[in-house]
Order: structure tokens, then sequence, then C-alpha cells
């Protein structure tokens, strides 16, 4: 479905992403996982459009290399951030209007935000501000504005981060049923390992944006040169 093709970005004498390549295939949760400063956001960002780089990334055997982040969005390829980006002064019903009404092909439905609202549990908030809510309930109308674009992959970038146990278990429970429910495939950057074994079927971990090791996930977290690159360090802060 998703195919990185020796993908390479350099920022000056930094190469960010290093002759790259996976696949990710239709209905798979796909985790990539790295050490701060992997390249896993640049990453994101290269198959998204935001950045021109060498290589090549096919979406459904298409080319996509050199389309703007807009084109791939209506192509079917959504994203999430790492910090939640919000319109503060529109509601939480009206935010997720602007992912349906810019990014799906078939142009605004009012009746898919509204399945959209409580897919994400948000239907009781849907009249609140978007600056007026939690971090919880940013994170899922992120994940639902994206989803209103009728994705068919749905990246998501460390959704987890600053969030406590129970939120953890929401959010592990709303990309589940995003990926069974809806037949969605996921692409998805986390550092706790935990979540990525949990979800994924594939885990991809890179460093100094050059793959390390990418397979089974248990398999992978086993491997030595992943505990040494990166397991060590997380397991030492959790």
């Amino acid at each position: 479905m998703l195919e990185v093709k020796n993908a390479t970005k350099k920022f000056g004498e930094l190469t960010a992403v290093n002759d790259l390549s996976f696949e990710v295939s239709q209905g798979q949760v796909f985790g990539i996982a790295g050490p701060n400063g992997a390249g896993k956001s640049t990453l994101y960002n290269l198959i998204t459009g935001l950045y021109p780089f060498e290589g090549s990334i096919l979406f459904n055997k298409k080319e996509i290399r050199g389309f703007a982040p807009h084109a791939i969005a209506k192509m079917g390829i959504s994203r999430t951030f790492q910090i939640p980006q919000t319109f503060p002064s529109l509601t939480v019903e009206k935010s997720i209007g602007v992912g349906n009404h810019f990014g799906s092909q078939e142009g605004y439905d009012p009746s898919y935000v509204d399945n959209i609202l409580e897919f994400v549990s948000l239907e009781d908030k849907r009249d609140e501000l978007t600056g007026q809510l939690n971090l919880l309930d940013k994170k899922m109308l992120m994940i639902g504005a994206a989803l209103a674009t009728k994705p068919q992959i749905l990246m998501l970038d460390e959704p987890m981060a600053g969030s406590n146990a129970k939120e953890i278990l929401a959010l592990m429970d709303l990309i589940k049923r995003i990926n069974k429910d809806m037949g969605i495939t996921i692409i998805i950057i986390e550092h706790f390992m935990k979540v990525l074994t949990e979800l994924t079927q594939k885990l991809l971990i890179i460093e100094t944006g050059t793959e390390i090791c990418c397979g089974d996930p248990v398999e992978v977290t086993n491997d030595p040169r992943v505990i040494e690159c990166y397991l060590g360090d997380v397991n030492d802060k959790n």
C-alpha cells in the first residue's frame, strides 16, 4: 500500500533520513520507534509532502514524491502531530468539519462529521471551543479531524505523549477501533514500546535516520541492536 524506497533527506551536513526503505501493507498497524533525533518526524514530513527528498514513495503504486501536502491528503493519507494542533476559536464540531470539507474527496458531509464526533467520544462536546478542551480531548479531536478526511492511511505521531495510564488505554482503544472497525491502515510513531508491541503487526526501529531492525514487534524488541540503541534508555526512564 505504501512503499518507501531509498528515502534520503539532508539538512546541510546533517542526514536526517538515510537511504530508508520499508513497506506498509493494507490493513496493517505499522510502528516506528527510535531515540530522540532518529528522524521519525522527518520521515513523516517526507511521506506527507512537507519536504523535498531523494528517493521514492509509492502510495497504491503511484509515486507521490513532489506532491503538495493537500494533494497527498486528498489521495488518502492523513496525519496528526506530536503537539495537538487545533483551531482554538472554533467549536469541536466545526473543527472536525474543516477536516471533512478540505480533506475528503467527496466534499463536506455533515452526517459523517456526526459519526466521527461519536466515534472519538466528543459528541457531548461538539459545541465547546477547542481551546477549552483538556489534552486528551484535544488529541481525540486531532485524530477525529484526520479521520474526517476519510483517509486510507492514518499517521499518528507520538499520540501517547504526555498522557497518563488511563488516557493511554483510551487512545489505544481508539486506535484499535480505527483499524478494525473503520478498516484504516495505521502508521504510528511512539516511544512506549509496550504500546507498540500490543498495537502493531510490524515494527521499524531507526537511529540517525537509518534502519536498525524491522519485523515482528516481539522479535524486534528482543534484538540486541535495538536494546542497545533504544530500549535500554527507555527502560531506564520507565
